[in-house]
């Protein structure tokens, strides 16, 4: 199965300036590793998420490479235009270049207030607009302490049970379209990192849910993101629950970040 490491840059870098070093560091780090000879690039897919405002000069940039351009968020109120300012759709996510999006992350939960409602709008109009999801799903602090980290997993997954109640039609191209990522809030750039049975136990039941929706998710992709970092992927990696890494702070950095690729590159063989 193929790996996945994605990059969410989130509201950095600050200037454009910025971005072009970033981007210049990470295509020399990636031509550096294909000229070596443990090169398995094609054994893991990677892809980076800028904020809004850089999107279409990084996905203009990338257009020559292997690695995809994602969104970080789309407007709920339409797919295309309307009367809602400060939005972005994913039609116009799309014509600035991304092919993926990320939804449900943490921050657009607890910033924003976003309900299991809301997501299943965002969810609608990323998919009606051939835009790839990686949904992101996770327990704060409290409801890890409280065991309830399955419970809110499964109230945050209802929204793709509810989307395939919606549009049953397309239930069967999710597997390539849409991807969760396991994000405990309580590991999100805190440098706190749950235990690699954990992660990998609660993949499992992520996957066995899915499963239970329809017989065809079984193959759904599930990332793990948490304060993953260039020292601690290889133990991740070489679980087969975990089919990739979402990756905050680490993606930053175009070293630290590829050799988080790197590592699950060798661990999808």
């Amino acid at each position: 199965m193929q790996a996945w490491v994605i990059g969410n840059w989130k509201q950095n870098p600050a200037t454009s300036d910025d971005v072009d070093v970033l981007l210049n560091d990470l295509c020399a780090a990636i031509s550096t590793t294909k000229r070596m000879s443990h090169d398995n690039s094609a054994r893991c897919q990677i892809m980076v998420a800028p904020s809004l405002i850089h999107l279409a000069a990084v996905s203009s940039r990338l257009k020559a490479t292997s690695v995809l351009c994602a969104g970080q968020d789309v407007s709920a109120h339409s797919a295309s235009t309307g009367a809602y300012t400060g939005e972005c759709s994913a039609q116009q996510i799309v014509d600035a270049g991304a092919t993926w999006t990320i939804l449900g992350h943490s921050e657009r939960r607890q910033y924003h207030q976003e309900s299991n409602d809301t997501l299943l709008q965002k969810m609608t109009h990323a998919l009606s607009q051939g835009l790839g999801v990686v949904f992101c799903i996770g327990e704060t602090q409290e409801q890890y302490d409280g065991n309830q980290t399955l419970t809110v997993i499964d109230n945050q997954l209802a929204v793709v049970k509810a989307f395939i109640a919606e549009q049953p039609e397309l239930i069967d191209s999710l597997p390539t379209r849409l991807i969760i990522a396991y994000e405990p809030v309580w590991a999100i750039g805190t440098g706190k990192v749950p235990t690699v049975t954990e992660v990998s136990a609660t993949h499992q039941h992520i996957k066995q849910t899915l499963a239970g929706f329809a017989d065809s998710l079984s193959t759904m992709t599930v990332l793990y993101g948490g304060s993953v970092n260039a020292d601690n992927a290889d133990s991740f990696a070489a679980d087969p629950m975990i089919d990739g890494a979402l990756v905050g702070g680490a993606s930053l950095k175009a070293g630290s970040f590829l050799a988080i690729a790197t590592a699950f590159s060798k661990g999808s063989i």
